[in-house]
């Protein structure tokens, strides 16, 4: 047999070869690979209720959950669970090893179902009133009545009694609309939560509508004997800013009796972004009276 048509053979059964090889790849599924998962977190999904309102809670344990059953902890509440639960549940386990926050439970308040549009459901619940400049959405929003309602008498209860929950701290946070409930919350019912982080909130939603609120409050001459820590993105758009701005020079002049409060602006960054270090810094706020230590690290 001639060399060239051996070699024109051991061709013609490599393309053969690799040609079989690909069918097969082509045809057989790709691997699968288990999907990441938080350690110690939960999803629960609660029964819908009169307004047709179905919340999913994204729980997150502390570490020592399992093994110290004698422990009781705080719980941070969020808004928006299904974008801030990541953040605020990965946020802990630094915190906590830096010893500037205690151990805590992470609730982050969603909604159950796949697919959904969040924008336009938690105009529902986190809007205090109807939000005209949404256009064809605003009869969608101006629940947030209700929303601090079902927290106050479903979600909070079923927490603690379901979970080594201590009563005695709770915290609330939210950013954007979720920021402007919080603040919303806290007007409303201060004694429902020791510690607020309002990051990025939208307080000149509903034309301005939170700071005639927060001046009737302030008229009645109530104490606000709780921990609120409040942040803007520097690089917001300048509208949105300038009326967080302004809502804090508004709080500032009040000096309410019992209120420890503390406003930062973050440099060069946007609406999202900022939230993170809003966060983090908000939590140590909150927390500073429960920090197991205070002032630089001893170790490394």
């Amino acid at each position: 047999m001639k060399p060239r048509f051996l070699s024109l053979l051991l061709g013609a059964s490599l393309l053969f070869t690799g040609a079989l090889v690909a069918s097969e790849t082509a045809a057989s599924p790709a691997p699968a690979f288990a999907p990441h998962a938080i350690p110690g977190s939960q999803l629960r999904t609660l029964p819908r209720n009169a307004a047709g309102r179905q919340y999913q809670l994204h729980i997150a344990l502390p570490d020592s959950y399992a093994t110290h059953p004698e422990r009781k902890y705080p719980v941070v509440f969020v808004t928006d669970g299904y974008w801030d639960f990541t953040k605020i549940s990965a946020m802990e386990g630094s915190l906590v090893y830096d010893r500037v926050v205690p151990e805590f439970i992470t609730v982050a308040i969603g909604y159950a179902g796949e697919n959904l549009d969040y924008g336009s459901l938690r105009l529902w619940e986190l809007s205090p009133v109807v939000l005209m400049e949404f256009g064809s959405d605003a009869e969608k929003s101006g629940h947030a009545a209700e929303f601090l309602k079902t927290i106050e008498t479903e979600i909070i209860p079923l927490v603690e009694r379901e979970y080594r929950a201590d009563p005695s701290f709770r915290v609330l946070s939210g950013a954007s609309l979720g920021g402007l409930f919080t603040l919303y919350a806290m007007y409303t019912k201060p004694a429902l939560f020791n510690g607020y982080i309002a990051a990025t909130p939208a307080v000149g939603a509903g034309n301005d509508w939170l700071f005639g609120y927060e001046e009737q409050f302030a008229k009645s001459g109530q104490a606000l004997p709780v921990r609120l820590y409040a942040t803007a993105g520097g690089n917001e758009e300048p509208r949105f800013l300038g009326n967080i701005l302004r809502f804090n020079a508004q709080l500032q002049s009040r000096r309410y009796p019992g209120l420890a409060y503390e406003f930062r602006l973050i440099d060069g960054e946007r609406h999202a972004g900022m939230q993170f270090e809003s966060y983090v810094r908000g939590l140590r706020f909150v927390f500073a009276p429960r920090a197991p230590e205070s002032g630089p690290a001893l170790r490394f």
